[in-house]
């Protein structure tokens, strides 16, 4: 125990008369109850005020990132608004585009078939066309063959080419107008397999 004299006057030398005539103020042992009190004390107000410190800042942090965030946030919508708007026009052309070469697509198509029947007839020997009619799906062809093989040579040919299906012959008859040689009138009917 520590004692401390605070009136000044010397210590006698008897024990009675010194603790009568002096006052003595008890400060407390380092390891007394109050003072472990007060210390603990000391300690959560000095933690609790640095917590308190720290969450301050943290709170000041996040309101800056928070700021941040929203200007970030903004310009994103604004370069999202200009990417959708770019995808849509996109959108657009590639219709254009689409319909544009479905239409050249289309006006290939009586270029093919006339391609098509041509390059058949003029490797098929001995066989003219008077005439061809493209009615959709169908088409009907009449011509002119020096004999009924060449007839049938052009219809396996028109089948090779894989453009024509249902090949059928309507009619065929030898023209009788035609003295010094023997020539068949033919009209045949066939369905095209591709547009």
């Amino acid at each position: 125990m520590i004692r401390i004299n605070l009136l000044g006057t010397p210590k006698s030398k008897n024990k009675r008369s010194a603790a009568a005539t002096t006052a003595v103020m008890d400060v407390g042992d380092v390891g007394s109850p109050a003072m472990k009190v007060a210390v603990a004390a000391a300690l959560l107000v000095v933690i609790n005020l640095s917590y308190w410190y720290k969450l301050d800042r943290q709170k000041q942090s996040i309101a800056a990132k928070m700021v941040i965030a929203e200007q970030k946030n903004h310009e994103l919508a604004d370069v999202k608004a200009r990417y959708l708007e770019r995808q849509k026009q996109a959108e657009s052309y590639k219709r254009r585009v689409d319909v544009i070469d479905q239409l050249r697509a289309q006006q290939a198509g009586p270029v093919n078939l006339l391609n098509t029947i041509g390059s058949t007839v003029n490797s098929t020997e001995a066989v003219w066309l008077d005439s061809m009619t493209d009615a959709g799906s169908s088409i009907d062809i009449k011509g002119m063959a020096l004999s009924a093989d060449a007839v049938a040579n052009l219809i396996s040919n028109l089948q090779k080419t894989g453009y024509f299906k249902n090949i059928e012959i309507k009619e065929t008859f030898q023209d009788e107008s035609f003295k010094d040689m023997q020539a068949f009138q033919f009209t045949l009917s066939c369905e095209k397999t591709k547009s």
